[in-house]
């Protein structure tokens, strides 16, 4: 009896301790992001080697460097300023295509507290403010663990279905289609907050690498309790509020007029196909 409440006084210290800890506790953590870039044309418009060369161009600029500032409850998630924060450009055999990969100076704020986010996006050339709740994902721990520099981090997944639209040169209106998304994270303990890039939170610990399909975020630096640099904690306030409802029907009016401009039959011109999903 007297070990037991000896284990569990233990028990109640060490969560003390570590709260204790956790609330005082902020940070920045410096991550890269790269992207598997698929692109399907009829060989008749590109040769395969032409295609294969853009795509090694595309994959090569599309990698993005990003900052998520932190503190216990709250978080900004922001792309790094650099040099080639532009969108991503390139061609081969007279081919070019461009890929729009954001504006370097929008922001995700995220409060885990309340469980709400504002993010600054643009659509049809409008700048918006989305206000809304954060949606949790159901994260089941697999029980695997690795190093990740100086932090040992576990392994967490979840899937979901999720509702996206498709729209192809040819078609006369838009598809819709259902998209499993399999996401796979590591997270450390040994940071006791629970955010992560982009949209990504809700572990026991700092979220270190994502993968979700073709696209990976991958920790690099971490900086706790910076004193040159305290951490401060940047609310988007840019742009039309609206929730995430009525962006999502902003995007799909955008994705509409665009189908106006482009659609036709099949086999007249360049072929391309775009998706949007949540």
């Amino acid at each position: 009896m007297n070990l037991r409440l000896t284990l569990l006084s233990i028990l109640i210290l060490f969560m003390g301790i570590g709260a204790a800890f956790a609330q005082g506790l902020t940070g920045r953590a410096y991550y890269k992001s790269s992207s598997q870039i698929k692109i399907s044309m009829d060989s008749s418009q590109m040769a395969p080697e032409q295609m294969a060369e853009i795509q090694a161009q595309l994959k090569k600029q599309m990698e993005r460097d990003y900052i998520l500032s932190f503190t216990q409850t709250e978080s900004n998630w922001k792309q790094a300023e650099t040099l080639g924060g532009g969108p991503a450009t390139a061609s081969s055999g007279g081919m070019t295509m461009v890929i729009n990969t954001g504006s370097e100076d929008r922001v995700l704020y995220k409060n885990i507290a309340d469980q709400s986010y504002i993010q600054e996006q643009e659509v049809m050339g409008k700048e918006v403010l989305v206000k809304d709740a954060l949606e949790p994902a159901e994260w089941e721990l697999t029980g695997e663990s690795k190093k990740i520099g100086e932090y040992t981090a576990q392994k967490a997944t979840y899937s979901r279905i999720i509702d996206s639209q498709r729209f192809s040169t040819g078609m006369t209106e838009m598809e819709n289609v259902k998209d499993t998304i399999n996401i796979t994270a590591w997270f450390t303990p040994d940071i006791p907050v629970s955010h992560g890039p982009e949209n990504y939170f809700g572990l026991p610990g700092l979220i270190l690498e994502i993968h979700n399909g073709g696209r990976t975020l991958i920790c690099e630096r971490i900086e706790l309790n910076p004193a040159k640099e305290p951490v401060a904690i940047e609310v988007p306030k840019r742009g039309k509020v609206v929730n995430r409802e009525e962006f999502r029907a902003m995007q799909e009016e955008g994705m509409k007029q665009m189908m106006n401009q482009y659609q036709g039959k099949p086999g007249e011109g360049s072929q391309f196909t775009i998706r949007i999903g949540n």
